[in-house]
């Protein structure tokens, strides 16, 4: 497998309408959706696919069918986290088994080890993974900050190539870009200044309402058009700045719902947006087709 890089779209899981089961033919619709729209990796389980919110059977079907599903027309990477090491395994293991090209995993948390223990646990996941290891790094919901220094040391472990980096912190960014990893930016707000600066990616949740803005955002960038992706990002920073200020997956939820996306709503207790939060929203919109 050639190198990941691109825009990775952590793709919503759609529930029907009471929230108590995974609606499968609407969200391969949204796959669909988001191939179309020539997304390079498609990522089931992650944070704004609600993985803390689904069963672990539910996490295990929708890496099947999504594997079964894109049929090498994009990558998959499957985010494969759980609190203790065996359930990391085996959903690293199962994820494989499925067609991941890559697993992303958090670092344990909710009172998790310190930094030798989260170093076992990578070393322990990227030895059972035939794959490569993507580390997740989402401090204010894991607990943990995977620093600049801890991924340079965590580098040397053969297999692990990536960081998806949620900080949302451009002098971070550019930190990680010094160890010589490959970086995907995971903040949504600082995408283009990230990508800009050398990030290999992007794991962009708001993908999910702008799959062909994000697409040309990453080839204008890539090819050096930097005044059109400049001018292309002016249009998409207050977007970018309201999901990140609220409640994340029911603020994308809600702005793929006005582009026409049929997601839905969250899965209980996190609730939809309201009545004046959906006009801010709304208004952050407004200069998109």
């Amino acid at each position: 497998m050639k190198g990941l890089t691109g825009v990775c779209v952590p793709v919503c899981t759609v529930f029907d309408d009471t929230g108590t089961k995974v609606d499968e033919p609407r969200y391969l619709a949204h796959v669909d959706r988001m191939l179309e729209s020539g997304v390079d990796i498609i990522l089931p389980c992650g944070g704004t696919g609600e993985f803390a919110y689904l069963s672990t059977p539910e996490k295990r079907r929708l890496v099947e069918i999504t594997g079964k599903h894109i049929q090498g027309r994009a990558a998959m990477v499957a985010q494969t986290s759980g609190i203790y090491l065996e359930d990391t395994l085996s959903a690293t293991r199962h994820a494989i088994d499925h067609g991941a090209d890559a697993v992303m995993v958090l670092p344990p948390y909710f009172e998790g080890p310190d930094e030798r223990g989260v170093i076992s646990h990578y070393e322990a996941v990227a030895k059972a993974s035939s794959a490569p290891v993507m580390v997740y790094n989402i401090p204010v919901h894991s607990g943990f900050d995977v620093t600049p220094a801890l991924f340079a040391k965590l580098l040397e472990v053969d297999g692990i190539e990536y960081i998806k980096d949620s900080t949302g912190d451009l002098i971070r960014i550019q930190e990680l870009l010094q160890t010589g990893g490959k970086i995907f930016n995971g903040g949504d707000p600082i995408t283009y200044p990230a990508l800009v600066a050398g990030c290999v990616g992007c794991v962009w949740g708001s993908v999910n309402f702008l799959p062909d803005e994000a697409v040309a955002l990453f080839k204008m960038v890539k090819e050096g058009d930097l005044n059109a992706a400049a001018n292309l990002w002016e249009k998409l920073i207050s977007s970018q700045l309201f999901v990140w200020s609220h409640v994340y997956n029911a603020a994308v939820k809600a702005a793929a719902s006005y582009r026409g996306f049929d997601l839905g709503h969250c899965r209980a207790p996190v609730l939809p947006l309201d009545s004046g939060e959906l006009k801010e929203l709304h208004a952050t919109l407004s200069d998109l087709p």
